[in-house]
């Protein structure tokens, strides 16, 4: 038994190190954990290494991290976020899945795929990763864009609909391989499923509250608590006969709509990928290398329909409801993936019988791909714009009405003294100040939210980003007598739009003869600005540091110390 159990040890040790050194590769080639995990599991697989021998223990971490991936998808699900969704985003979320699904499936029978193998892979083409969009768009500060904004909107419908999903395919399971009394199961499980439901709605009203800021005095009994909820109902919802996973989703779902459900899933993030690399290491040593040979021609082009044919249709359907064409084609880029959820609903159809190995593999060839490629198209969203740029007139419509209604944007307003782009803090406060003086201020900010705040303050503003070329070239500069920038330079640490040299560029091909003040942080970078044209660079942090010194020296200050 204590042999054993160094064994398991050991190699669990081996894995997580050999995990930590592929990853370093991964990251330093830009690439998400979830490739590297999978392709540790390939190297530590019985066709490679052959460092997995303790199949059961990995299986077991398998499924504990399903339940608790699942339980974090379920504390997105507020029933009043739900509520709120807007029509863009359902109607793009439907319309992508829709669209994946149907075509994805005559894709299948095409390549010559029996048909319910070619339904399970179509519907888990519609799933994109909501980690990994989630982190690429925040690295480069675009959560809070109008882009940004919709992908996350959307998101939350192919979440709703990978919860459809996988209850009827648990609904599918139940009976399977014994037809005598299968009706009776599947009535046991449906009624326990009611039951289970009903409890959670009742929890969700009267004890989830008080219960939570009871257990949030302590912050580390708040974890322990989410986890022993996790796991329980996760067991409760497999002894129903729904399975683990609609268990863990329940459990989260119960939790959503309390206040500490953001506190608990930061908290639970890093444990989340952690026991996600064990169901990828699983996932990974599975695969049959001998038998993916056959299956690089169905991938190749599966993968080049999830990369295309997703990003056009958001596209296509954005335009049609009047969100201009680059607003559309950066939100569509988000879906150019398939997510690990698609890993897990092909796992769930091994179970059931339904698909074999051979499925997997595919769909696990194009999860790479696709995951692997859609991080660079994502990073350099807005190059890859500017190149197809000539091409994608005909998804836009000659009035973006739409878009223009959610930035509550009016005709452009004229007359003004300063244009501000970047309605942050700094930015407010720029604008304020002049405001003060008797100066007509216009600001310009890709964020809605920070465009209603600047309304409230008085001023007017417009929708509209310092990166976009097209967008400044069409601005109306005359009578200004100075342009600002408060965009944060860093956000062009992570793709090639510095928004400081792209707006100045821009306002130099608008033949803008007016000063340009840009903004750093890094004082190093104020020579590089100058020589391009600016004509000041403002530096925040020096120059409240040099008025904080100023105060500190003062005569006052020293006779007040006396």
């Amino acid at each position: 038994m204590d042999t054993n159990f160094a064994s398991i040890f050991y190699e669990i040790a081996v894995l997580v190190l050999l995990a930590a050194g592929v990853g370093f590769v991964g990251l330093r080639l830009s690439q998400p954990l979830v490739v590297a995990f999978i392709a540790v599991g390939v190297l530590a697989g019985p066709d490679a290494l052959g460092i997995v021998s303790s199949v059961e223990f990995i299986e077991t971490l398998s499924q504990i991290s399903i339940a608790v991936l699942l339980f974090l998808v379920g504390l997105k699900l507020d029933v009043s976020l739900v509520r709120n969704l807007g029509k863009v985003a359902v109607a793009t979320g439907l319309g992508q899945v829709g669209f994946t699904a149907f075509f994805g499936f005559l894709i299948c029978l095409a390549l010559g795929m029996d048909a319910v193998t070619s339904l399970y892979i179509a519907v888990a083409l519609t799933f994109s990763s909501t980690i990994i969009i989630v982190k690429l768009l925040s690295d480069k500060q675009e959560i809070g864009a109008l882009h940004g904004k919709i992908a996350l909107g959307f998101l939350i419908v192919q979440d709703i609909f990978v919860v459809l999903a996988m209850v009827t395919l648990s609904a599918i399971g139940v009976g399977v391989g014994d037809d005598s009394g299968g009706l009776w199961e599947v009535a046991q499980v449906f009624l326990g499923g009611a039951v289970m439901v009903g409890a959670v709605i009742l929890f969700i009203r009267y004890v989830a509250d008080p219960l939570l800021a009871q257990v949030a005095r302590s912050p580390e009994l708040m974890v322990i608590f989410a986890v022993g909820w996790a796991a329980s109902l996760a067991a409760l919802g497999d002894a129903l006969g729904f399975g683990k996973e609609l268990g863990g989703l329940l459990a989260g779902v119960s939790l959503a709509s309390t206040q500490f459900r953001d506190a608990i899933g930061s908290r639970l993030a890093s444990l989340r990928d952690f026991l996600l690399l064990f169901f990828f290491i699983n996932l990974g040593a599975a695969l049959q290398l001998s038998t993916l040979g056959d299956q690089i021609g169905p991938a190749i082009v599966l993968s080049l329909f999830v990369l295309i044919g997703n990003p056009l249709i958001v596209l296509a359907i954005m335009g049609y409801m009047g969100y201009r064409k680059r607003t559309g084609f950066l939100a569509g880029l988000t879906v150019a993936q398939i997510s690990e959820f698609s890993l897990i609903f092909m796992a769930m159809g091994i179970t059931i019988g339904h698909v074999g190995g051979e499925a997997m593999g595919l769909v696990t060839l194009v999860g790479l791909v696709t995951i692997a490629l859609s991080v660079y198209m994502i990073t350099w969203s807005h190059k890859l714009f500017e190149i197809c740029e000539p091409w994608l007139g005909i998804f836009e419509r000659r009035h973006a009405h739409r878009e223009a209604d959610d930035t509550e944007g009016t005709a452009e307003p004229k007359g003004h003294d300063f244009i501000v782009f970047g309605l942050g803090r700094y930015g407010c406060r720029i604008g304020a100040r002049l405001q003060e003086k008797g100066y007509r201020v216009l600001g310009i900010d890709f964020d809605p939210e920070a465009l209603t705040n600047w309304r409230r303050m008085g001023m007017d503003a417009m929708y509209g980003d310092a990166t976009d070329p097209e967008f400044v070239a069409h601005l109306d500069l005359t009578g200004v007598k100075a342009v600002v920038s408060a965009v944060p330079r860093d956000r062009g640490a992570l793709t090639e739009a510095d928004p400081q040299l792209a707006l100045l560029h821009g306002l130099r091909s608008a033949n803008y003869r007016g000063r340009v003040f840009l903004s750093v942080q890094k004082v190093a970078e104020a020579d590089e600005l100058l020589h391009q044209g600016a004509s000041v660079v403002l530096k925040p942090f020096d120059d409240a540091a040099d008025y904080a010194v100023r105060q500190l020296t003062a005569p006052e200050a020293g006779a007040a110390a006396n």
